[in-house]
């Protein structure tokens, strides 16, 4: 069965999140988030919100998946013996040092590889699998043959975004925020100056403005069946900056879609033909 994982940026998302279908949560601690400046929750927030989705069968992943200082580690070590004591599900990380110490010292304790580590293929996968992970979020510019190959030769859960916003570099790499700003994206604090207007010129002539380097979002209900057929583990909505009313449609939109096709490829398309209809507007 395929997993629907919905964002959480605070406690009025996670219930939406919750009651509106999704099958496990991911939302970040006061730090070491690659959403810094989400609501995310602290120690006791923290404590409450697996318990809140433990008791109605929801799992629950925590974001602690930016680089870390050396002088950060032991903070990181002691945010995730929490999270582990409170019961968590599973940790989202990007440090490979960070991650090995998670896997060699918290034992049942499910350590998934982010999206930030950027692996587009096969080898990536299985030296992850080798490490010990047990679940690889792929890099968002993979095809879908590409990840179906990688799901058919792997035994590692492989977690795949479907919907939500886009980054114009591979996989989050942007140094961009950082070079103009002084705000890394790998510490979860990118102002993405990506979204804002630029214009391309040519010395004294505009050859194009507007926003030029920012990517439309992505939406994947057209892509359910054949993301399922590849043998995708975790299906992954991006928005942990969203509202609750965000979390809550997009979920039971999944939600929805993907309980059609397994019920019947047939219903899943009847039931698409609202979709397909406000595409062709656009």
């Amino acid at each position: 069965m395929v997993e629907l994982l919905s964002p959480v940026g605070d406690f009025e998302c996670l219930k939406a999140a919750v009651q509106n279908g999704a099958d496990t949560v991911y939302f970040g601690a006061s730090s070491f988030s690659a959403r810094a400046f989400a609501s995310n929750f602290n120690d006791d927030d923290l404590k409450k919100a697996i318990t809140y989705a433990k008791i109605r069968g929801i799992k629950t992943n925590l974001t602690l998946n930016t680089l870390l200082k050396d002088n950060e580690f032991n903070d990181a070590i002691k945010l995730a013996e929490k999270a582990y004591i409170y019961g968590i599900d599973a940790i989202i990380v990007q440090d490979l040092g960070f991650a090995k110490y998670l896997i060699e010292n918290f034992p049942g304790l499910a350590v998934h590889a982010s999206t930030q580590l950027s692996v587009h293929n096969l080898e990536g996968v299985l030296k992850l699998q080798e490490l010990g992970f047990s679940r690889v979020v792929l890099s968002r510019e993979l095809s879908l043959p590409e990840i179906e190959h990688i799901c058919k030769n792997s035994n590692v859960e492989i977690e795949v975004f479907v919907h939500g916003a886009l980054c114009i570099s591979y996989s989050g790499q942007c140094l961009f925020s950082s070079m103009v700003g002084g705000r890394s994206g790998n510490r979860g604090k990118c102002a993405q100056p990506c979204r804002l207007p630029y214009e391309l010129t040519n010395q004294s002539e505009t050859l194009d403005k507007g926003y030029l380097m920012s990517p439309r979002d992505l939406c994947g209900l057209d892509y359910l069946p054949q993301l399922i057929k590849a043998g995708v583990s975790c299906l992954k909505i991006e928005g942990r900056m969203k509202t609750a009313l965000y979390v809550a449609t997009v979920a039971r939109t999944y939600r929805k879609a993907i309980d059609d096709y397994l019920e019947s490829p047939a219903l899943y398309e009847k039931n698409m033909e609202w979709y397909k209809a406000e595409i062709s507007k656009c």
